[in-house]
């Protein structure tokens, strides 16, 4: 008789009790390193994006000296939020709208109407400022008290993925998707394919569903590459590179997509002529914002007529297949009749997940 199965799925209450919920987001997303998006889109002075974080909104800027700040967007007068458009330029200072205290783009207060007391110093009151990291373009936020550095988050990454010199890259399309699910199960639906034959006959007639090439799991990521077939080159809605080589990968990365997921909301895809993030965003236990955004090399978007929609409309379509399965497994698992299930031995790296999902909700750093 065969052996039970050493692994099986997660208890209904990781993806449907609130109060397990609010416990992630407070020691997950607020105690460690969150991507927020790309440093391109805020390329100069006074540029600046808004990201709700844990119910925080974080004001996320770039100063006069070229540097990105991240800011609580609370003045330090009455508590008033200093601005709530999602973007913009600060053109210069940021001014509260109510009384009309200012700031410098580096958070320091220069301008505090009537506060003529004293004791009263400008250099006491300066925006509250979250710990801000860069890699490669990729903006991280972290809003613990004491975070430790990114590159520690990160592990082998940086050197994984220098050869993309993914600092180059510009942002040719946005797309944002409302997905009533939780935001653990879209993690666990991008590390693996074998759904792929059944939710995906575009992606799967491009690449061997059951060919992955997983690394062993770190404590703060999981991922692996799969390699193309059927002559395909890159993933698009045909399979063809209508695209360069992205400068400066080998002939081996050329041969593959690098799919990884950065804990807890960076869904990074790698491909020979372009990269896509997805950043994921938890707004209940059983609703998540998902940002999908499609970055090229800036020679291919100054072309007369850059051919980047093959891409786009390849994996917006793929996006919509998994939001639309992830959404029935969350209707499933919230009902009564859900027990675990057994993980297969090809659903290693959904294990791994599991595992750090317990470890984040006992308070551990995963293993």
């Amino acid at each position: 008789m065969d052996s039970e199965p050493a692994f099986r799925t997660l208890p209904a209450r990781y993806y449907t009790d609130p109060e397990v919920f609010r416990d992630e987001m407070e020691r997950l997303y607020f105690n460690s390193w969150v991507c927020v998006g790309r440093s391109d889109v805020i390329p100069n002075a006074g540029d600046y994006l808004l990201q709700d974080i844990v119910g925080e909104s974080i004001i996320v800027v770039r100063d006069d000296a070229g540097s990105i700040h991240g800011f609580y967007n609370v003045c330090r007068h009455r508590g008033t939020r200093l601005c709530s458009a999602p973007d913009g330029n600060f053109n210069g200072r940021i001014q509260c709208p109510y009384h009309g205290w200012t700031y410098g783009l580096n958070g320091r207060l220069v301008g505090a109407p009537h506060m003529d007391e004293p004791n009263f110093s400008r250099d006491d009151f300066p925006l509250i400022e979250v710990a801000v990291e860069l890699w490669d373009g990729h903006i991280f936020l972290h809003l613990g008290s004491s975070p430790e550095p990114l590159t520690d988050h990160l592990g082998e990454l940086p050197s994984k993925f220098a050869a993309w010199r993914m600092q180059d890259l510009r942002r040719a399309k946005r797309i944002e998707y409302a997905v009533k699910a939780n935001w653990k199960l879209v993690l666990l639906n991008f590390n693996e394919c074998l759904h792929c034959p059944l939710l995906h006959p575009m992606l799967n007639r491009l690449t061997d569903y059951l060919g992955a090439d997983n690394d062993a799991p770190a404590q703060t990521y999981v991922g692996g590459s799969m390699g193309f077939r059927g002559g395909a080159e890159t993933m698009s809605i045909d399979g063809k590179r209508r695209r360069d080589y992205l400068p400066g990968l080998s002939e081996d990365e050329r041969q593959a997509v690098f799919y990884y997921s950065i804990y807890p909301n960076l869904l990074l895809s790698l491909h020979p002529d372009y990269m896509m993030i997805h950043t994921v965003w938890p707004e209940t236990v059983d609703r998540t914002k998902i940002i999908c955004e499609w970055y090229f090399h800036p020679a291919e978007l100054a072309k007369p007529d850059p051919c980047i929609d093959d891409a786009i409309e390849f994996w917006d379509t793929t996006n919509r297949e998994d939001w639309s399965i992830v959404e029935l497994s969350q209707a499933g698992i919230s009902s009564r009749a859900y027990v675990p299930g057994p993980y297969s031995k090809r659903e290693a790296l959904l294990h791994a997940v599991d595992r750090a999902v317990i470890d984040w909700n006992s308070g551990r750093r995963p293993k």
